[in-house]
């Protein structure tokens, strides 16, 4: 159901599709038409299965032909004005920022008007000038695939010619000495920190070549940037473009981190995406300096330093145009790269202008350098958050960071070590800004109560616990308020000083100096570890129940922990009342860490929502919406009345899904999972007794949520000690959702390979039970469809811990800075739907397709309070029944599923 704001009125043209859409795909496509020429931002709700991607597309898609086609139409009309010579364009029409022309003389603002018609129609004539040569260029390539070769011939030959000249050089070379003062060996000078100037202290400098920078840039065309969590999801977006109708017109650029688009080795085998990051920027700085190397022949001679071969003008020229010329997904597009001997990773970023539709990692986007490193501009061009169910958690994750004590040290240490090897080569900025930080490192650790000077694992904590702190309070008792952040933190990305300081301890630092940390205690700081997460495989984020993401073994961290410093530091340059530092002091120095909380995600989604035309915020589940409403548009800024709702059904018949609310079991113990209940013995008996009977009627794959991993266990345990579970294996093969990210592709694997077998086979087993955890692994982006979800069990609601200290910070700070809610403090409401957020992703797992069943069980009589009711999506709350007793529940799901066999 669409609310009112929500509403589309007839929309100009038809909608191309691939096939003939169900009426609620229209009536999205509607809706996001109508959003989109309003300038709205909207949250829109498709439940999966109904075609949400396709309708984004050929809603979105459609609107971008029309509104170009009357940009297209004005631009003929003012330049046919133009050229006649007519005074005839309005005040409307003019140039933004018009001179304020109030109190001149009428000669004056006559004269002002026509120099802003006359400046309009010559720019138009040159965007018109640059579409064109654009289109031809564009075109030329697909209609003579002989240029390729061509291209690609040229740079063979180049690449052979730099090859030969690069062995004369080294051949004139051999037999020279090295110069006496310089004592440091070739692989050393690169560890070396280049002369730093702060931004207000440099020159102007070009970015490429300094001609060539003007040919790759173009003006920004109107483009929507489609967004979503990971680069699996985008593939399969960019999939469905290709399919639809707008697949061959549309220019399109995918867009992902160096880690995914890389195609140097000696790159990627670095393997951490910090690593990887560090290494190709530090590539491009030495072959912008090597001009000016050249220059200083009479000098004391520089070693050369290592520049990218996959990085010049002429092939990102070519790549930019192959990927406008025809739309291509991330491994496509790495392909081309090799194929090319191009940088996929810069090749689709200087396509970014003139591109219609660019596809990103939606932390890309949200994440302001990012996303200004990566040359996207906001102003008037329109963003779809697709999959954005856990968005303000995502915006929280990214701008968070946390440090370990152990790491504190061990950056203090090597740092230390670096500045005094090189301390007659380094420059006094250089100088002055590692003493800054090590200061800085110095009194993070005494404010967990060390030394820098000593051990942190031998190190005691003398006051343990977790203390709260605002930004300003930690700033000025750590004695750190009197140093510029800002300039310490723009320091460090710009001078590269965590790649040259990793470079040093992998050179002399030995193998012990790897920071080698246990996984249980392993911890993700900031924008870099939580992009790395999306790099693993796994088809989901972490949330607080789920277990950090593990490897199969051990892992190396990065030799330079400063590198997850420097998160902090850009942290801790939030506004005060946006973000909390949290100290977490343990037994010793080494375990305690610094965590900067962000309170606030909707500081960081202000500037989006401000510059964009228009914001759409869309996924298979969003109630409940008020979280997104409240805490992040209407806290960015956002008028209440651009905001627009729509929220469409499931396109299953109503006979397909069965919800049931069970308020009681089967010897009739009211059901009722709180802290205080659910560990009572008869309460897991009932449980099991519950799923026992529902083994015995429901065919195929049951998979049953538990509030979280400990409690499964607990659970797991008392079954096999009292017979439960001997008598569930009896029907139904059990599984259990693993805690090691790896290992959930075999048990997926497993689950399915028992269920077919037991369809085909037949016998007293039936299928397979598989025990999984809200928020974990399998609550998200699986798909259990047809026999391998034909029941979905949710057991109690999996309300968050209370206890933990962030989210009591959270509520506190709702509490004061949000209005009550039809009488219900924030905090509370925050609680309720942080828990249906979790139990609406897990229930959703179930119907995925138009023919698909499922029954739909939820264990708690608590969600038949209207509070709690209201949170489940519309399609699934409309066919929802209250069941007081366990009889009258069992009776209906045994009619349901036998009817359904019947049926096939």
């Amino acid at each position: 159901m669409e609310s009112g704001a929500a509403a589309a009125g007839p929309v100009p043209g038809r909608f191309p599709f691939p096939y003939t859409p169900y009426r609620i795909q229209e009536q999205f496509m509607e809706a996001l038409y109508g959003a989109l020429e309003a300038g709205r931002v909207g949250i829109f709700e498709s439940p999966t299965g109904t075609g949400k991607s396709l309708s984004l597309i050929c809603g979105a898609l459609s609107w971008l032909r029309d509104w170009e086609e009357k940009r297209r139409q004005e631009e003929e009309r003012l330049l046919a004005l133009g050229a006649g010579g007519q005074d005839a364009l309005s005040p409307q029409q003019a140039r933004p920022g018009s001179a304020d022309t109030a109190g001149q003389p009428d000669w004056v603002t006559a004269f002002v008007q026509r120099k802003e018609e006359r400046d309009m129609v010559d720019r138009l004539k040159e965007e018109q000038i640059r579409r064109k040569k654009r289109e031809d260029r564009l075109e030329k390539i697909r209609q003579n695939v002989q240029l390729k070769y061509a291209a690609k011939r040229k740079r063979c030959e180049e690449d052979e010619a730099k090859r030969l000249l690069q062995l004369s050089k080294e051949a004139l070379s051999q037999g020279a000495g090295e110069d006496a003062l310089d004592q440091l060996d070739h692989n050393e000078e690169e560890l070396i920190l280049a002369e730093y100037e702060s931004d207000d202290e440099k020159k102007v400098e070009s970015g490429l070549e300094e001609d060539d920078d003007d040919d790759l840039e173009e003006e920004h065309v109107t483009k929507i940037y489609y967004c979503s969590r990971t680069h699996s999801q985008l593939s399969q977006f960019v999939r469905e473009v290709q399919k639809s109708p707008f697949g061959k017109d549309t220019r399109l650029v995918s867009l992902g981190s160096r880690q995914n688009l890389c195609v140097n080795e000696e790159v990627r085998c670095l393997g951490t995406l910090q690593l990887i990051n560090d290494r190709c920027m530090e590539m491009q700085k030495n072959k912008h300096e090597k001009k000016s190397n050249e220059e200083n022949e009479g000098k004391k001679r520089r070693v050369s330093r290592a520049v990218c071969p996959f990085y010049s003008f002429e092939q990102m020229q070519f790549l930019r145009d192959e990927v406008l010329v025809e739309v291509k997904d991330i491994e496509q597009l790495v392909s081309l790269g090799r194929e090319t001997k191009a940088c996929p990773y810069y090749g689709s970023r200087f396509a970014i202008p003139a591109a219609q539709l660019v596809v990103l990692p939606y932390q890309m986007l949200l994440h302001e350098p990012t996303r200004n490193a990566a040359g996207i501009k906001l102003k008037d061009q329109v963003v779809i958050i697709d999959e954005a169910h856990n968005l303000i958690d995502t915006i929280t994750c990214i701008h968070s960071a946390e440090v370990s004590g152990s790491q504190l040290c061990c950056a203090h240490s090597q740092l230390s070590q670096y500045m005094e090897r090189y301390r007659k080569r380094l420059k006094a900025k250089n100088l002055m800004y590692i003493k800054q930080i090590l200061y800085l490192l110095e009194k993070f650790v005494a404010m967990l109560g060390g030394n820098v000077n000593q051990n942190p694992g031998c190190q005691a904590v003398s006051q343990t616990g977790t203390v709260l702190k605002s930004i300003n309070e930690f700033l000025f008792q750590s004695q750190i308020d009197n140093i510029n952040l800002f300039k310490v933190q723009r320091y460090c990305e710009k001078s590269l000083i965590s790649r040259k300081l990793f470079g040093f301890v992998e050179r002399y630092g030995g193998p012990a100096s790897a920071v080698k940390t246990n996984k249980e205690n392993q911890k993700l700081a900031g924008l870099q570890d939580f992009l790395l997460t999306l790099q693993q495989g796994s088809d989901k984020e972490g949330t607080s129940q789920s277990p950090p993401m593990e490897a199969e073994h051990d892992q190396l961290r990065t030799a330079s922990p400063l590198m997850q410093i420097e998160g902090f530091l850009s942290a801790l340059t939030n506004a005060n009342q946006d973000g909390r530092v949290i100290l977490n002091r343990q037994g010793t120095v080494g375990q305690s860490s610094l965590k900067f909380l962000l309170l606030n995600p909707a500081v960081h989604f202000a500037k989006v929502v401000e510059e964009c035309r228009a914001v759409v915020i869309a996924g298979g589940t969003m109630q409940p919406v008020a979280d997104f409403r409240e805490q992040l548009l209407c806290c960015a800024g956002v008028d209440p009345a651009r905001i627009v709702e729509f929220s469409c059904g499931h396109v299953i018949p109503p006979e397909n899904i069965l919800p049931i609310i069970l308020c009681s079991g089967p010897s009739n113990q009211q059901l009722e999972f709180t802290y205080q209940t659910r560990d009572l013995p008869q309460m897991m008996d009932e449980t099991g007794r519950i799923l026992c009977n529902l083994c015995n009627v429901i065919p195929g794959g049951v998979v049953c949520f538990f509030p979280s991993y400990e409690y499964e266990k607990q659970v797991y345990g008392h079954w096999e000690k009292t017979g439960l579970l001997s008598r569930l294996a009896a029907r139904k093969k059990i599984f259990q959702e693993p805690k090691k990210a790896n290992q959930v592709e075999q048990v997926l694997v497993e689950y399915a390979k028992c269920i077919k077998r037991c369809s085909q086979t037949g016998g007293q087993m039936t299928g397979a039970l598989l025990l999984s955890v809200v928020g974990g692994k399998m609550s998200e982006g699986i798909n259990f469809s047809d026999d391998l979800g034909r029941c979905v069990i949710m057991v109690g609601m999996p309300y968050p811990n209370i206890k933990s200290p962030e989210l009591q910070e959270k509520m506190t700070w709702l509490d004061k800075t949000m209005p009550r809610a039809g009488g219900q403090a924030p905090s509370r409401v925050l609680i309720e739907n942080l828990c249906m957020k979790a139990v609406n992703q897990s229930i959703g797992r179930a119907i995925r397709h138009q023919k698909d069943f499922a029954s739909i069980l939820l264990l708690d009589h608590r969600y038949a309070r209207p509070a709690i009711f209201n949170k489940l999506p519309q399609w699934i709350r409309e066919r929802t029944q209250v069941k007081p007793a366990f009889g009258l529940a069992f009776a209906e799901l045994r009619k349901f599923h036998r009817g359904k066999l019947d049926a096939l």
